[in-house]
Order: C-alpha cells, then structure tokens, then sequence
C-alpha cells in the first residue's frame, strides 16, 4: 500500500511495509508541474503489466515494481485492485503511478485538487 501526499510542489508517495522490498522502492517524489492527473481504477488490474524489471508479480496476490510496457516505466505498488489509483506523469522516469491507497476518491481529489493551484 501507498500513502500520498503533497508537499509543497511535489507528489511524494511513499511505499509501505513489505511492499516496499517487493517493489525496490520507499518513496518517490514528482514535481507536480509533472503530474497529469489522478484516477481511481479498479479495472486496471486486468490490463497487460510489461516486463518486470526489477519488481515482483503474484497474480491475485501482489504486484510492485518497475514494469516496462510498449516503450513506458509504470510503477505499480498494488495488492487490492479495488483500491487501485493512476497517477499519469509527464517527463518523467514513469509513465504513470498504479497505486493502492486506502481511498481512492480522497487521493484522486487530493491530486486533482493540487493541480488546480
């Protein structure tokens, strides 16, 4: 699971738990100049992953890491697809962020609302 805030300009995401060995990271922060935008999708789950490199994948039970798809990093941190977040990026290292949050529409508004500044 992920936590999000804003700090300052920045998107800071920090991993937690166990999760955090799964998916090789602890924390990532982007400028919010780089963030697109923020959905809740629970389908998402379903989509096609990549390539993982490095990271971790148990379907039904986890997937975290760095995965490469058509030319594109994502970053996944997501173990219940229900609770399942994108973050889109621009210039950036990822594409986008797909990250279990303990509620979606909080986090999604908490994004979009800090674009809108």
């Amino acid at each position: 699971m992920a936590q999000v805030r804003i700090d300052g300009d920045d998107l800071v995401v920090e991993i937690e738990g166990m999760n955090k060995l799964w998916a090789f990271k602890s924390r990532l922060t982007v400028p919010l100049a780089n963030v697109r935008g923020a959905t809740a999708d629970p389908g998402i789950a379903a989509d096609p992953k990549g390539i993982r490199a490095p990271g971790a994948r148990v379907p039904g039970v986890i997937t975290a890491g760095t995965f490469h798809l058509d030319g594109e990093k994502v970053f996944w941190d997501v173990r219940d697809p229900a609770k399942a977040v994108v973050v889109e990026l621009a210039d950036e290292r990822y594409a986008r962020l797909v990250l279990q949050v303990d509620d979606p529409r909080a986090t999604v508004a908490l994004v979009e609302n800090a674009l809108i500044r």
